[in-house]
């Protein structure tokens, strides 16, 4: 099996930090107009609202201008949704680099012996490299042999915690309960908890009407999955109003203009249209279910899951024929399918598949009834 080979040639010209980065991957991108259905990064297969397309067609009238660097009409927008201030809301290029914000914001730097940061073993594969950017101590804490996160493992000393809600790659959410214990446990010790929630819009358990309760608690949303813009690149944080003084602080030191007009008038018409992305994303909902209850049937093992993919063992995997699912990976490429497979020794067993529409999801499944 061959997944390509990267030559690192390091140049006399980089810095300390960029020689010990070790970057982030992302998924697999076709290029060349290949014809083949993609299930690896987790995109929503279905049109954004028809009144974003309006709102992106009005906005581009208007490109010779710089945005407004508040991004204030989207955090009007949010904040009406979520019955906050705007205070309370803070928008930027996407999650991911609100993320990174809040890395460089609130959690500790070496060597001044700050404690570590703390997310599972099994999650979102950016935070190990958010730490090696910003040069931030942390602590991998151990699931469980089912992939569940116990936050009691997490009543030790640190430097704040972070983690997915659903988790990824597994698909598997905490209840609201879990979480807020958690984060009265961080409260008391005056350490922030992040919930990086980028595909809550599929289980339905935020924790952001919370946040006023919880002064230590940021939550952390994307349009990229429930609203289907993925291509804009949208993301915001709901916290306290010095929580997200801290995030507008380490985003002005680095690009006072993070969201551009056409994203933050799209980003705006879908929370106008929320009804719309609700529907597609029970259609979603639907669609994973009915693919569940067909792989377990054909022998997969396929954890419980809240977001918009699951995580599954194929059935070579299961009988032992095979000792991970990389093969599986590759023949699913060869006919067509992409899927995500983590070479990491705890889940190399399993693949990641995004849920896409009724159409592909069949075809997906008559796909898996030839032998893989």
């Amino acid at each position: 099996m061959w997944f390509g080979v990267i030559l690192l040639c390091v140049s006399v010209f980089w810095n300390d930090r960029v020689r010990r980065l070790s970057p982030y991957t992302p998924g697999e991108q076709p290029k060349n107009g290949a014809s083949v259905i993609k299930l690896n990064t987790n995109e929503n297969p279905y049109p954004p609202s028809p009144s974003v397309i309006e709102a992106v067609t009005r906005a581009a009238a208007s490109l010779r201008l710089y945005p407004d660097p508040s991004a204030m009409p989207l955090r009007e927008a949010l904040a009406e949704k979520f019955s906050l201030s705007v205070e309370n809301v803070f928008c930027s290029n996407g999650s991911d680099e609100v993320l990174a914000f809040c890395f460089g914001a609130f959690f500790p730097e070496k060597p001044d012996g700050g404690r570590p940061v703390l997310f599972p073993d099994i999650t979102y594969s950016f935070y190990p490299v958010y730490c090696g950017l910003w040069n931030t101590p942390f602590c991998e804490i151990p699931a469980g042999d089912d992939f569940s996160i116990n936050f009691n493992d997490y009543n030790i000393p640190n430097g704040g915690v972070i983690f997915p809600n659903p988790n990824a790659p597994t698909s598997i959410a905490q209840t609201k309960e879990a979480v807020l214990k958690a984060a009265g446990f961080q409260m008391e010790r005056r350490r922030v908890l992040v919930v990086d929630e980028a595909y809550v819009e599929f289980c339905g358990e935020t924790v952001a009407p919370y946040i006023k309760e919880y002064e230590n608690l940021l939550v952390v949303q994307t349009f990229s999955k429930a609203a289907s813009l993925a291509g804009l690149r949208v993301g915001y944080a709901l916290g306290n109003a010095r929580l997200i003084q801290a995030l507008e602080r380490a985003r002005d030191s680095f690009n006072s203009y993070p969201v551009d007009a056409l994203a933050c008038a799209a980003a705006a018409a879908a929370v106008r249209d929320w009804d719309y992305s609700r529907k597609m994303n029970r259609r979603i909902i639907a669609s994973r279910e009915k693919t569940i209850s067909a792989l377990r049937a054909m022998g997969w093992k396929v954890l419980p899951s809240s977001a918009n993919f699951i995580f599954a063992s194929p059935p070579a995997v299961q009988k032992g024929d095979v000792p991970d699912a990389a093969g599986v990976f590759q023949k699913l490429r060869e006919k067509g399918f992409l899927t995500r497979y983590f070479p990491k020794e705890r889940v190399k067993k399993f693949l990641r598949i995004s849920i896409g529409s009724e159409e592909e999801m069949d075809l997906f499944l008559k796909c898996c009834m030839e032998p893989l």
